[in-house]
């Protein structure tokens, strides 16, 4: 199973949700930078379970420990590894699923491509528990990239069928940047979220879920960052947030909206301000060519609903080779779209300070 990415800064995610413990080698970072282990802990503490009815209530410390790559909180040039313990597992909730495969979850392709030997519990290293590590060292290289006044915030844009307002393509404001950085149920508009909660709460209620959508911003790139064709950067990032599992759409700017303009409207007309060039709309989300052009990058990532749901659900039994019925037991998320919100900060951070 590959689970590595990134050139010059590498990251290689390892570990199971019911295995002992979960984890990510960092290779390529500086030597001699100091990282606040408390803003990693306040990154990862956003992303954890339990701690919100809008998630699954397994409850985990996602506390991690640092086993090389830091001496006395400052980077030694060796390859960063951390280790997360995993402490709250009920394992016995997935004893079927390796002959029943969920819809819409990967156990069918993962049975079929490594000959029934994965581990199934949990989801394995297919499971979102993953994105813990993800977290770690998004939480890491986002501060490397704050010294470059390079800065990187999310929030929940959708839950079902209540949305959040966008960013504002052109300027988007520091503070609020950084209040969404902060916060475990991240909105521009937080009048809105007793309407997301309560979409969440039915879903639930209804032994169902719901997915949404997250759109990101980051502000300080500058202009020329990224190459052409394969290498650019709305190929890194997508490559980075596709690693998010629940990821199955990604569109950069004006995004699918684009199709139905006329080039008139599209394109973001070119101006002087302040001694640099911007533009003055920025349908593009801050990338011509796959290179950076100096305005804030705007993405947003559509999260399905969690597959694991309580519903009796249609599949087959892979022993007998008949069709069947499930019935899913366990903790599950009716909506993980607002534990997301860091994930893709932190999927947008890896990406980025590999081609910075």
């Amino acid at each position: 199973m590959s689970s590595t990415f990134g050139n010059k800064i590498k990251i290689s995610i390892f570990g199971e949700s019911h295995g002992g413990g979960i984890g990510v080698v960092i290779d390529g970072l500086p030597a001699g930078e100091r990282i606040d282990l408390d803003a990693v802990l306040a990154q990862m503490a956003r992303r954890a379970p339990g701690r919100d009815k809008t998630a699954t209530p397994r409850k985990e410390s996602d506390t991690p420990k640092i086993l090389s790559g830091m001496l006395g909180g400052t980077l030694t040039g060796a390859p960063l590894c951390a280790v997360i313990e995993n402490t709250n597992t009920r394992s016995r909730d997935y004893g079927e699923l390796l002959s029943k495969p969920r819809p819409a979850h990967s156990d069918f392709t993962a049975y079929v491509k490594y000959h029934a030997a994965n581990d199934i519990r949990g989801g394995g290293h297919f499971s979102g528990r993953l994105t813990a590590p993800l977290v770690f060292a998004g939480a890491v290289c986002r501060q490397l990239l704050e010294r470059k006044n390079i800065l990187i915030a999310a929030h929940i844009k959708q839950i079902g069928g209540v949305c959040d307002e966008g960013f504002d393509p052109v300027t988007v404001d520091g503070a609020l940047m950084a209040r969404l950085s902060r916060s475990s149920f991240a909105l521009i508009d937080e009048s809105r979220e007793d309407a997301m909660r309560a979409e969440v709460d039915a879903a639930r209620l209804a032994q169902d879920s719901v997915g949404g959508i997250v759109e990101c911003a980051v502000t300080g790139l500058p202009v020329g960052v990224g190459e052409p064709m394969f290498d650019g950067v709305e190929g890194a990032v997508a490559k980075a947030v596709f690693g998010v599992p629940a990821v199955k759409g990604i569109e950069f700017g004006a995004g699918f909206a684009l199709a139905s303009m006329r080039g008139s409207l599209a394109n973001d007309p070119f101006r002087f301000k302040d001694g640099r060039v911007v533009t003055e709309t920025n349908n593009c989300g801050g990338i011509l060519g796959g290179i950076t052009d100096g305005m804030p990058l705007i993405f947003r990532a559509a999260i399905k609903p969690t597959p694991s749901i309580s519903q009796p659900q249609k599949t087959v039994d892979l022993r007998t080779g008949e069709n069947t019925v499930l019935e899913i037991h366990g903790r599950h998320d009716p909506c993980i779209v607002p534990r997301a919100v860091p994930v893709i900060e932190a999927a947008a951070a890896v990406a980025l300070i590999d081609l910075m």
